[in-house]
């Protein structure tokens, strides 16, 4: 049976002490998440620290970071590498967002280079893929995610992939009033998990396929019921505790 995960981006949002909150408030609700789901919580770089202390001594949340640096150290004013994150302790760290594909020039061979680091530094990636709304009207969403995998996945051993999360992101569903539907979402995921199979062959069928285009807790039941789907990476749902802990609640 594939690890279902429910993993919460705060982007940037909250100040230190509005996340300690947040994740006091989410361990508060914990008890109401159905056994064998896994949360992450994914906090603004200033916060893993005492997000960190919150969560220590518990299996879950996991922790998650937002991005890491595609280098091991050096003269990178900024920059976080996976060794720092690792020394939080982090488990996990979300690369190839939508938004840092667009805001910040984000390459496959640098999303390659940070995966790399990260596993070398034992996170897992939560690798994120997706279209935008242009793509998807020409009718060329497959082979964008497709291309997306075959660039930064299919370059990495069996050993690595198996480690990794794959995160589908409907960008064209993102704040654009259109809305991704739940045979849209199962039917990428599948498309996914069998062009993954091209190059890995059975592991495509353990990897974890997260949603990540809008999820709330009014939409997550019809999506999480879908065979392909293994959860969600939640975006604005997830900085309120209730309504991530209903989303994370919605599995049957």
């Amino acid at each position: 049976m594939r690890e279902k995960i429910v993993a919460g981006n705060w982007k940037m949002n909250t100040t230190i002490r509005e996340g300690k909150k947040l994740t006091e408030d989410i361990l508060r609700g914990i008890e109401s998440v159905p056994a064998g789901i896994t949360l992450v919580v994914a906090p603004p770089f200033t916060h893993l620290s005492s997000v960190s202390g919150i969560l220590k001594d518990r299996n879950t949340p996991g922790l998650a970071a937002q991005n890491c640096a595609s280098a091991d150290k050096g003269a990178f004013t900024g920059e976080v590498s996976a060794a720092m994150l690792a020394s939080v302790p982090c488990q996990y760290v979300i690369l190839g967002h939508s938004e840092r594909r667009e805001y910040y020039g984000e390459t496959s061979e640098i999303l390659l280079e940070k995966i790399q680091r990260a596993l070398e530094n034992g996170l897992r990636p939560i690798f994120c893929v997706g279209e935008v709304l242009e793509e998807r009207e020409s009718d060329m969403h497959f082979q964008v995610v497709s291309s997306q995998l075959r660039e930064v996945l299919f370059r990495l051993d069996p050993d690595d992939f198996k480690k990794v999360i794959v995160a589908y992101e409907p960008v064209w569903a993102i704040g654009t009033g259109k809305t991704a539907t739940s045979e849209q979402a199962q039917e990428m995921h599948a498309f996914i998990r069998a062009f993954l199979a091209e190059s890995f062959g059975d592991l495509a069928e353990s990897t974890p396929i997260l949603y990540g285009g809008s999820c709330k807790p009014s939409n997550a039941a019809e999506l999480f019921a879908r065979p392909d789907v293994d959860g969600g990476l939640i975006g604005g749902a997830s900085l309120k505790a209730d309504d991530f802990l209903a989303i994370a609640g919605s599995f049957a």
